[in-house]
């Protein structure tokens, strides 16, 4: 589990696999005062522009993911600052549920109002690595460079078996054209967009990790 303190607690995280284990390093640096991520938190990562406005599809859509997680009893995760980030944190607050948001010291921003734990990392590859390796599942939805990223990794893990597979739900029309193109001038298969799940709507991709989230077990 993580601890959410103001010390700096550095530890191994193991992973179980298909191919074995992993062992994954973690320096974790959280809030004072802050409470635990139990081992048993049943936790959904949320990825997505930092730019949209509130009169934007992406953040009516995150806004109504995060409200239908929290309705389920997920806790959200998301990197905790403005756009698709705050939209899915806001709703998942108010309908009550959990927020947690992983930010990092580099960005001058500050983190949305809608969070309820901070759990600020040190650089990219910390603050991906906290995104992904507690979730029972993901949801994207359009963003930027930053989005891409964190969807390609999530992938590539899947792909490579580093990481145990479980839901990652593209919400939005513009995944299933980009996915088009990636097998048009990459070395992407079939096998490969496979692995991801597509969705229309926000019921539909909240109805897809509440199904294929099931059997998912963080070790």
């Amino acid at each position: 589990m993580f601890l959410c303190t103001s010390v700096v607690n550095i530890r191994f995280d193991t992973i179980t696999t298909e191919t074995g284990t992993e062992n994954v390093y973690i320096k974790s640096i959280g809030c004072k005062g802050g409470r635990l991520i139990e081992a048993n938190e049943r936790i959904v990562t949320i990825f997505g522009g930092s730019k949209c406005r509130e009169s934007d599809l992406e953040y009516s859509q995150a806004m109504r993911v995060g409200e239908l997680l929290a309705g389920a009893g997920f806790t959200i995760c998301t990197g905790g600052y403005s756009g698709t980030m705050e939209a899915a944190s806001r709703g998942a607050h108010e309908r009550g549920g959990r927020v947690i948001g992983i930010t990092m010291k580099q960005f001058k921003s500050e983190p949305n109002r809608y969070l309820s734990e901070k759990i600020p990392s040190e650089h990219f590859y910390e603050r991906l690595q906290r995104l992904i390796i507690r979730s029972v599942g993901y949801i994207a939805l359009r963003g930027g460079m930053g989005t891409v990223t964190e969807v390609s990794l999530v992938w590539n893990k899947f792909q490579t078996r580093v990481l145990e597979r479980r839901p990652l739900v593209l919400l939005g029309d513009c995944w299933p054209p980009l996915m088009k193109e990636f097998q048009r001038y990459l070395a992407v298969s079939d096998g490969d967009v496979g692995l991801l799940d597509f969705a229309s709507t926000p019921e539909e991709a909240v109805a897809i990790i509440r199904e294929k989230s099931k059997d998912v077990v963080i070790g």
